[in-house]
């Protein structure tokens, strides 16, 4: 066989290279069995990936830990990935490191993106998928907030959007309004003149905690020992009926939202804290609904929080920690160690 040209060997040379691209080592939390992820995760090397054509390999920055990846370590949550293996993690935020020869997306590397619907996998220091998982965002927030604005903020978002046609001057009404939800529901409602009546539970240090709901922006806060009486909307003072209520607790708790809801109001199931059903398993109401096929409307969503962050008008605590640390985080999301921040993972 003849020698190819001179001038043919830089492009033969390109596409040889182009053909054997792959990611790095890297190392993530995996584990092989469901059970107490205390117990079953470990951290392990992970062989370089080859990329495909129109795969981008992605060096993650930081990645939570939210209560919805334990349970599906645990092996309670109805979508979980395939055992043995598995890497966790559902949502963070990376930075593009190298991306495949026929990546059409309008990526460049160190750009920031996330996965978007989340994905499974973000345990890992890089990660290679298809361009179609990647959603490019702006690098100009803190990145907790980048790693962070899928699983609680756009939740929040979405339900204050998709159930109920509000207007301003509305109000809403939730539990659970301490955690991260909650408070974001607080911010957007106050963002768009929602009023919101917000319920918690009681507990030492429930006074503190209803002032700092009222700093975001609460009309109102209760604990669920005041609305122990036959006519809560009493409560309401010069407030409206709630047309909508959210529900992340379940058992008394949603009945005590059902009380303020007026005639005809909507009230969302998202959750299930208590671990008490309001008349269907928290399962058939959460996952029918997160599944809907709305990535396009989600990224918009998306770019739209962060950019509520950019202005300080959405903020919550979170406490970043190295990745080397990764047990004490998993501790304190497990409340090893009390009351404690959203952790998120810096790598």
């Amino acid at each position: 066989m003849m020698a190819p040209p001179s001038r043919l060997l830089p492009i033969l040379r390109r596409c040889r290279s182009l053909s054997s691209l792959a990611s790095p080592a890297s190392k993530a939390v995996v584990y092989d069995e469901h059970g107490a992820p205390e117990q079953v995760l470990r951290v392990a090397d992970v062989a370089p990936v080859q990329l495909g054509e129109r795969d981008v390999c992605v060096r993650m920055l930081a990645a939570p830990i939210n209560p919805s990846d334990t349970n599906r370590i645990e092996g309670v949550y109805p979508v979980r990935p395939p055992l043995p293996g598995a890497v966790g993690g559902y949502e963070g935020v990376g930075q593009v490191h190298a991306l495949g020869p026929a990546v059409t997306a309008p990526l460049s590397p160190g750009d920031w993106v996330i996965p978007s619907p989340p994905s499974f996998g973000t345990w890992q220091t890089y990660i290679v998928k298809h361009q179609s998982v990647w959603h490019k965002v702006r690098s100009d927030v803190p990145m907790e907030y980048a790693a962070t604005i899928t699983v609680n903020p756009l939740t929040a978002l979405r339900m204050l959007q998709d159930f109920v046609q509000l207007n301003p001057g509305d109000a809403i009404v939730q539990n659970g309004a301490t955690s991260i939800v909650g408070q974001c529901v607080i911010q957007l409602a106050k963002v768009h003149g929602i009023h919101t009546i917000n319920v918690i539970r009681d507990r030492p240090g429930s006074e503190e905690a209803k002032d700092k709901l009222k700093q975001l922006g609460a009309d109102e806060v209760f604990t669920e020992s005041q609305l122990d009486m036959k006519n809560v909307k009493s409560l309401l003072g010069a407030l409206p009926e709630p047309a909508l209520g959210f529900n992340c607790v379940g058992g008394n708790s949603a009945s005590l939202l059902l009380k303020f809801l007026r005639q005809g109001g909507t009230m969302v199931t998202y959750g299930g804290m208590s671990k008490r059903p309001v008349t269907a398993p928290t399962s058939y109401f959460i996952f029918k609904w997160m599944n809907s096929d709305k990535a396009e409307d989600c990224r918009t969503m998306i770019d739209y929080l962060l950019g509520l962050v950019h202005e300080g008008k959405l903020k919550y605590e979170m406490e970043s920690i190295p990745f080397g640390e990764f047990s004490l985080a998993l501790e304190k999301t497990l409340g090893k160690h009390g009351s404690q921040p959203k952790q998120v993972v810096r790598f």
